[in-house]
């Protein structure tokens, strides 16, 4: 497969992956604001939500306020914001236009017809209930492109390329999430496991999808370390890091299969995997929560840099 074809295919699943994934951190920082109007603090949620999305400087640079209104914008349809839902899906369209004969029409009809429609809302007309009616949608989006993916893709080296960009835009989503926990804690730690703490840990748990199977998993109440250690280290949770690093990894051995040679991504893979695989929670909270994702994201930015290396993306 040609390294542009393979890097448009790549990219694909990861923008209708973050598309997805910068709802769901909307979601949860519009949530956590809520619980803070009575206080004057709606703007540090908001504030830690882009701080965890790394789109917090690009927003300070028109000086605006951070309030729900403004922030909302910014997130779901600000062409001048890279990781905005709008240039998200934008982008996605693009790559699969580029692509079209190596897509199926499923696929295609997904990602078009998500963007036509997208791209008819008026932002002015989006807000309160209106917002979070759309961010469900803009996450439905996510859930019928995978489907398209997964029931009508030939399982070859391009269904690997896509999943795996897929798995690497979820595992860095997730641990921006639970980042933005940190961010919001940081100042004030005497909160740390009163009512608001285990509120916010639970909308954490439902900006990855996680609430209902937190509860088949663990029947006692929420507690930090259960619900850190659900969404890093469960194996079985689909959106866990360790569940994502397991696929990356899979996929790009797919890839070395194919091909017949192992590339340094499949190493960059193996060590990304190897650091979710050979802990436990007690050595992550000791090691630091915030300081661990950070080296985490940081492992998965190299797997997807080598990978583009290595079949030759440029």
């Amino acid at each position: 497969m040609l390294g542009r074809t393979a890097q448009n295919l790549f990219w694909l699943s990861r923008y209708v992956e973050r598309a997805e994934n910068m709802a769901r951190l909307l979601e949860v920082g519009y949530r956590m604001s809520l619980t803070s109007r009575r206080e004057g603090g709606v703007s540090e949620h908001l504030i830690s939500m882009m701080q965890a999305a790394e789109v917090e400087e690009e927003f300070g640079k028109k000086d605006r306020v951070a309030d729900v209104d403004t922030v909302a914008q910014f997130m779901m349809f600000d062409p001048e914001n890279p990781s905005s839902v709008y240039s998200c899906l934008l982008n996605a369209r693009t790559n699969a236009r580029t692509v079209r004969t190596a897509i199926t029409s499923d696929m295609w009809e997904a990602i078009n017809s998500a963007w036509l429609e997208f791209s008819q809302i008026k932002p002015h007309h989006v807000r309160g209930a209106k917002l979070l009616g759309l961010l469900e949608w803009v996450k439905n989006i996510g859930h019928q492109f995978r489907g398209a993916l997964l029931g009508t893709k030939l399982r070859d080296d391009g269904f690997a390329f896509q999943q795996a960009g897929n798995f690497i835009e979820r595992a860095d989503n997730t641990a921006r999430i639970l980042d933005m926990k940190y961010y919001v804690l940081l100042p004030r730690s005497k909160m740390v496991g009163g009512d608001l703490d285990i509120q916010q840990w639970t909308l954490i748990l439902r900006a990855a999808s996680a609430h209902r199977s937190y509860r088949h998993v663990y029947h006692d109440r929420y507690k930090a370390h259960n619900i850190a250690d659900f969404l890093i280290l469960r194996p079985e949770m689909p959106r866990s890091l360790v569940y994502c690093a397991q696929y990356v990894e899979d996929n790009l051995a797919t890839l070395s299969k194919f091909y017949g040679e192992r590339q340094a991504c499949n190493e960059a893979a193996s060590q990304l995997r190897a650091m979710v695989e050979n802990t436990d929670m007690d050595k992550i909270f000791g090691f630091g929560l915030h300081d661990f994702l950070t080296e985490f994201m940081a492992r998965a930015d190299r797997v997807s840099d080598t990978l583009s290396e290595s079949y030759n993306f440029y």
